[in-house]
């Protein structure tokens, strides 16, 4: 590639389809049924104005903050997102950019990368967990996170296994075995590049299995066989939740929660952070996007728990706008993946540039110096933006 860097994450994502497999390149597209909520995660940025200042703009801006006690540069955490074997690094690759632009790293239990390689290339991470399996096998998973050095736990709940996509589902094989290379050759053929990363590394196909979800004594399971565990476990009550929060003995972040009540019976329940977010689009097709029931959210807990937000972020002045109606800091998930998939570590830190340079500028444009000084009057909402009566 003659010049790897790109200058938005638009271009990152057009690059990513280039290089990649048609499948895997829609394993990272996802989304629901008629996909009216991947849709609207994106879109409902594009209904929010700014309020411009031309004329004194402060000559500095400072962007730094904390979440879940962990200090960073900018108000953007990576997301924990599964299987990241669009590049032979995945995870680690992810965490050492990360680690490069003072970001903390969301590691997922369904990670191709064990969580011990990824806490020493950024010792600021969070594990992700499913409630899956029964109450020991979550703890055991728990305890290695620990003794990794894990700083903080996030506990997904925002899925409800949805299975239909109006275009079509990407075909993912059970295991990359003899059989499904052959099948997918033809379409790995064309991607030269890829392909010669991949016998770069090694020459071995990109793994499926998920190391972070084995417990003692037992080999990596494959992503599917750990995504039927998940599914065929009840899901989490509050009780659960509030036990989870005691195992960890540490900072937790509870991730999906889309309505009022369920912020503080997530308070409650001792999170120290929420995550208002719906799974990128991929739970329940129908649902608004984050953005739009951050406020409310943010207004009923904020001074009571940490509030992130989570879902369409493709941009500096997403960031902004996100930060302006609530938000302490936001998470990012296919951006990144889109950088990795171009440039390995180098485009995920390009794809932290892109958006540390589009806060920076979009406050400059606002007149504001500290991300704590942004506020719903540097925005114009349309009258209908919030959903009324939102429960």
């Amino acid at each position: 590639m003659a010049n790897p860097w790109f200058e938005s994450v638009a271009v990152a994502k057009r690059r990513a389809r280039k290089v990649l497999p048609r499948s895997v390149y829609g394993a990272l597209i996802a989304g629901s049924e008629r996909g009216a909520t991947l849709d609207d995660n994106t879109a409902a940025f594009d209904e929010i104005r700014l309020a411009p200042v031309t004329v004194g703009q402060p000559s500095e801006r400072v962007m730094d903050t904390q979440v879940m006690g962990q200090p960073m540069s900018m108000p953007v955490l990576i997301s924990p997102t599964g299987v990241q074997a669009v590049h032979p690094d995945g995870e680690v690759a992810v965490a050492r950019a990360a680690a490069a632009r003072g970001v903390v790293m969301g590691l997922s239990s369904f990670a191709s990368k064990p969580i011990e390689e990824v806490v020493e290339a950024n010792p600021q991470t969070l594990f992700q967990v499913y409630w899956a399996g029964d109450r020991d096998s979550i703890v055991e998973r728990l305890d290695r996170a620990k003794q990794a050095g894990a700083v903080g736990l996030i506990l997904t709940a925002d899925w409800s296994f949805s299975h239909s996509r109006d275009w079509g589902s990407p075909d993912i094989p059970q295991q990359v075995d003899v059989k499904a290379v052959l099948k997918h050759l033809p379409e790995s053929f064309t991607k030269v590049e890829w392909l010669l990363r991949w016998a770069r590394a090694g020459g071995k196909p990109p793994s499926l299995e998920v190391p972070n979800f084995a417990t003692a004594g037992s080999p990596s399971p494959g992503f599917f066989e750990a995504y039927g565990t998940w599914m065929g476990t009840p899901a989490p009550s509050w009780d659960d939740v509030a036990w989870l929060c005691d195992q960890w003995d540490g900072p937790v972040m509870v991730k999906g929660v889309m309505r009022v009540d369920e912020a503080r019976r997530a308070v409650d329940a001792g999170a120290a952070a929420i995550s208002v977010s719906n799974h990128g689009g991929n739970n329940l097709d129908g649902s608004p996007a984050p953005i739009r029931v951050l406020p409310l959210i943010a207004d009923a807990v904020g001074e009571q728990v940490e509030v992130v937000m989570d879902g369409g972020i493709r941009r500096g002045s997403d960031v902004v706008k996100a930060l302006a109606l609530g938000a302490r800091a936001v998470m990012i998930g296919r951006a990144y993946l889109w950088g990795l998939a171009v440039n390995g570590q180098g485009g995920v830190e390009n794809v932290l540039d892109v958006l540390r340079m589009g806060i920076e500028s979009t406050m400059m444009g606002m007149g504001r110096s500290q991300i704590a000084e942004l506020s719903p009057d540097d925005l114009f909402l349309p009258p209908d933006f919030t959903p009324p009566d939102w429960p």
